[in-house]
């Protein structure tokens, strides 16, 4: 079997796999632009005390928007605590209290302090860490520098996939391929995700017909730091669970108090104020030196910036940073086309519905791609065929489209833009798989005419207040 990514999704998924033979791809070996090793917030896990299960279904529910699959909320959310204690075992260093307890905070629309995190806001690095290292430990993984450009398909199924490999063209056979690939917030301008990061996932699962599903909901994290950069550095939510503040140029708390929120609401007040002709920041001025000590990594960030989050207010600007779509999948990950698999971030599991509760994805990560490892381990092999190699296509170009995404496709949107994206997108998508993607995420945004979660239509009465 072939897993393409190696992120948590793509690590745990291996792991479960053995000792079943994995080949895992990943283009500049392990972790490498892995957006799980970005992540700040953590791991969400009913695991404090007066906390359980119930409440985080309840509060995953809420955020959202009326959109998830009670069934897979329930399977994943309740499988967290376990999922947490086979993490340690894995070697994954969690904080911990006083007492060595497992430390909770506490990050937006949570009912509970239930954020686990390691190293202070290091947490996504961590769980690699160790994920890595267990995968050195497996002898049944194989992992390879290569590209996938190609998931090759027959009557049955998956086939295998074309890779590049240095200068080499490789057609690798296999009948269970998990694309653990990440999500797509590299087409957008502004972003927190790396920038190679532009659902390469999505485009080989479109072309191996796949059904992609609920591509217009993308979050957008109301926090980033606001600098000129090809990938804008995230001012973690667990900084507003601490206590800081947004604020404007003047000093005005402008959420007035709300400043936990789900995602989506606390995205489109800052992007309204500052449409309004506002400059927004995040004031952790209260935390004083605290900051540094619970925060080391954001403060290293900012410092590089010029900025002392103990005596300054830190610039901040919405950005790109979850997608909630994807390719849709099963209980086990498994896609429309047999032996296809999907994984993380690229998966539509059904799990966020409209808008992700924070910290959630990490958890849905490990969980939904040990699920994938074990489906695909037990499955049987299909005896080879000789591959047909079809012409390599394009390369994906995210030149083009990232102005248009970030424009029309943002945190507030319109009819008028978004059909302007689809016009453009069709022109651009021929020879342009990163165009024929966006052109898909435009036309589902056109498709949904009224507000839900992270997709705000300004067209839509209740889009406007909500937004204001």
């Amino acid at each position: 079997m072939i897993i393409i990514g190696g992120g948590t999704a793509g690590l745990m998924a291996a792991l479960a796999a053995a000792p079943a033979p994995v080949l895992l791809l990943n283009r500049g070996g392990l972790g490498s632009q892995a957006a799980s090793a970005w992540s700040q917030g953590g791991l969400a896990a009913a695991v404090g005390a007066g906390d359980d299960p119930e409440h985080h279904i309840a509060d995953t529910l809420a955020a959202g928007a009326g959109l998830c699959d009670a069934a897979v909320v329930r399977r994943i959310i309740g499988a967290a605590p376990a999922l947490v204690e086979q993490l340690v075992r894995l070697g994954v260093r969690f904080d911990r209290d006083g007492l060595g307890r497992l430390a909770t905070g506490l990050e937006a629309a949570h009912s509970h302090p239930r954020i686990l995190h390691a190293g202070g806001d290091a947490t996504g690095a961590e769980i690699m860490r160790a994920l890595i290292a267990a995968v050195a430990r497996t002898p049944s993984v194989t992992v390879l520098d290569a590209e996938v450009r190609h998931i090759l398909t027959d009557e049955r199924g998956v086939a295998g996939v074309l890779a590049i490999h240095g200068e080499e063209t490789m057609a690798l056979p296999a009948s269970r391929v998990l694309l653990a690939t990440g999500g797509t917030g590299g087409l957008f301008r502004d972003s927190t995700n790396p920038p190679t990061a532009i659902g390469t996932g999505l485009m080989l699962a479109a072309s191996a017909g796949a059904e992609l599903k609920h591509l217009e909901f993308m979050q957008f994290h109301p926090t980033a730091l606001d600098i000129a950069a090809p990938a804008l550095p995230l001012i973690s939510e667990a900084v507003r669970g601490e206590g800081a503040i947004l604020v404007d140029e003047t000093g005005a708390a402008f959420m007035h108090g709300d400043d936990l929120a789900p995602r989506d609401v606390v995205a489109r007040a800052v992007f309204s104020h500052r449409a309004a002709g506002h400059q927004t920041f995040l004031d952790a001025r209260a935390l004083g030196g605290r900051f540094a000590v619970r925060f080391p990594a954001i403060r290293k960030i900012c410092a590089a910036a010029g900025i002392d989050p103990a005596r300054q207010p830190i610039p901040v600007r919405p950005a790109a940073h979850y997608h909630m779509g994807g390719v849709a999948v099963d209980a086990d990950g498994q896609t429309s086309v047999a032996g296809l698999f999907a994984a993380g971030e690229v998966a539509c599991t059904g799990l966020h519905g409209a808008n992700r509760l924070a910290s959630n994805s990490l958890l849905e990560a490990a969980f939904c791609g040990a699920a994938a490892g074990r489906a695909m381990a037990g499955m049987a092999d299909r005896p080879k065929r000789p591959l047909h190699r079809p012409h390599l296509a394009a390369a994906p170009d995210p030149g083009p489209v990232r102005g248009l995404m970030s424009t029309e496709l943002g945190v507030i949107r319109h009819r008028a833009g978004l059909e302007r994206a689809v016009a453009a997108f069709a022109r651009l998508a021929p020879g342009n798989p990163a165009a024929s993607l966006c052109l898909r995420i435009a036309q589902a945004a056109l498709a949904r005419p009224a507000s839900l979660g992270a997709h705000a239509m300004r067209d839509h009465p209740a889009a406007l207040s909500q937004a204001a």
